[in-house]
């Protein structure tokens, strides 16, 4: 059973398996895929060689799977995330 995704919702997902520190557990919980559909998605999405090429990067990366990653490795915020931190209201 394959979901459905839209057009946005695939190239977030693409995105973030491009990312080295965004884990595949975060994919997961954002988007209800597994690592191996993450696998598949991408396989279907890109060219044969880029497809490779990220394969060959990602496997065995310890920023890209959670239980791999070391415990003093801090928590990744992508740029292209929100900015929490930076409200126009000033606090006193």
């Amino acid at each position: 059973m394959e979901k459905e995704f839209t057009e946005r919702e695939l190239d977030r997902i693409i995105e973030m398996a491009w990312e080295d520190r965004t884990p595949f557990e975060a994919i997961e919980f954002q988007f209800g895929v597994t690592e191996k559909e993450v696998i598949k998605i991408m396989q279907k999405e890109m060219k044969p060689s880029s497809f490779r090429m990220w394969r060959k990067r990602v496997q065995g990366r310890a920023t890209k799977h959670r239980k791999l990653r070391k415990h003093s490795m801090k928590k990744f915020k992508s740029s292209r995330q929100k900015q929490i931190t930076q409200n126009k209201i000033s606090k006193r």
